[in-house]
Formats: C-alpha cells, sequence, structure tokens
C-alpha cells in the first residue's frame, strides 16, 4: 500500500535549492524585524503545518493553536536559525515539539468528527462513499499508531521528507526514524488489509 521512499534522486533539486535559499532569506529578514518577510513564511508554512499538525495530534481543535504557537517561535527566535538544516527542518522540529507537549497534556481518546464532510465533490455519489469510507479507515488505522509513528508517516509521504531531516525534526537516530516507519507500515497493512479489499 505504502511504497518505499528513498533518499536518494531528488529530482528537481534546483527547484529545491531556490526555495531553501528563499526561506534562509526570509528567516534572516525576520530576524531583522520585518513583518513582511514572516508573513511571507508563514503562508509558506500555513497549509503544510496544518497537515503535520493534524495528522499528529488527530485534534483539529488544537492544530491552528500549535501552528500560531509554532509561528511565534519562529519570529521569536529567527536569529537562532543559524543554517545547520533546512528552514524547512527547523520549524517542523518546532511544530513536533508543540505537538507532542499538547498531546502529553490531553490523553482523551479523539473521534475525528469531519471524515464524512471531505468527500470530492468531482466523485459521483458512489465514489464519494467509498472515498469517505476509505479515509475513515486511514484515519482509523492513523489513529492506532502514536503521535510518534503517525510523524513518521505524515513527514514521509505526505511531505517528502526523507529519513536523514525526519531524525533531525524529531530528534532522534536515524535508524530510529527507519524502525518507527517499519513498525508503522507493519501496523497498517496489518490493520487494512481486510477491510481495504472490500473498497478497491
Amino acid at each position: 500500500m505504502l511504497g518505499r521512499r528513498s533518499d536518494h534522486g531528488k529530482p528537481h533539486a534546483g527547484t529545491d535549492n531556490a526555495v531553501e535559499q528563499n526561506e534562509a532569506r526570509l528567516i534572516s529578514q525576520i530576524a531583522a524585524g520585518e513583518l513582511n518577510a514572516f508573513e511571507d513564511l508563514y503562508r509558506i508554512y500555513h497549509p503544510r503545518l496544518s497537515r503535520f499538525l493534524d495528522r499528529v495530534t488527530r485534534r483539529a481543535s488544537l492544530v491552528e493553536e500549535l501552528l500560531n504557537d509554532t509561528m511565534l517561535v519562529v519570529w521569536t527566535r529567527a536569529d537562532r536559525y543559524n543554517g545547520s538544516c533546512k528552514v524547512s527542518t527547523w520549524i517542523f522540529a518546532i511544530a513536533y515539539r508543540k505537538a507532542l507537549k499538547a498531546l502529553q497534556r490531553l490523553d482523551e481518546p479523539v473521534e475525528d468528527l469531519d471524515a464524512d464532510l471531505r468527500a470530492s465533490s468531482d466523485a459521483g455519489p458512489e465514489q464519494q462513499v467509498s472515498q469517505r469510507e476509505l479515509r475513515e479507515l486511514l484515519a482509523g488505522a492513523l489513529d492506532g499508531l502514536s503521535a510518534a509513528h503517525r510523524a513518521v508517516v505524515d513527514l514521509t509521504y505526505f511531505h517528502g521528507i526523507g529519513y536523514r531531516e525526519i531524525a533531525e525534526i524529531v530528534d532522534c537516530p536515524v535508524d530510529t526514524v527507519k524502525t518507527r516507519m517499519l513498525h508503522a507500515r507493519r501496523r497498517l497493512r496489518g490493520m487494512l488489509a481486510a477491510q481495504l479489499g472490500d473498497l478497491l
């Protein structure tokens, strides 16, 4: 179901470098107190961090608060960014730590109340039902993983981040990231194997 991701051979290295340089420039401007640069970076990261925080916490009510807490750290501590990693690595690491702290304060069970509202408007009624059921299955399966495992799956498959960078974000060795991914994929495969047969 989930393919293997390699850290090698990015297809658009030139584009990636331009993006990294632009984001590093914005961080330098933010460190100098330029609000317009912060607004630009906020617009770039808002959708990415929203998806990431939602997948890690499984609590939609927390996402906006955690995103704003993350970006507040970016605004107040931009001068501490030293260029030793990508800007995205630095920002996702802040978001990950904020998410884990929030989860430690909360321990109630999570229900995704919006899952049935996310069917594509382009799909026919039967396809909408199938898509909704598939999303519910995936959401339920991800809920069965720990926050640490959800983070690794999300960063790999939804943000295209390699294992070495994920290791920096979640502050653990690369081998631990690989082990978490192996465990997460095995759990997802086990949880979804029987149910997906009816939907696919």
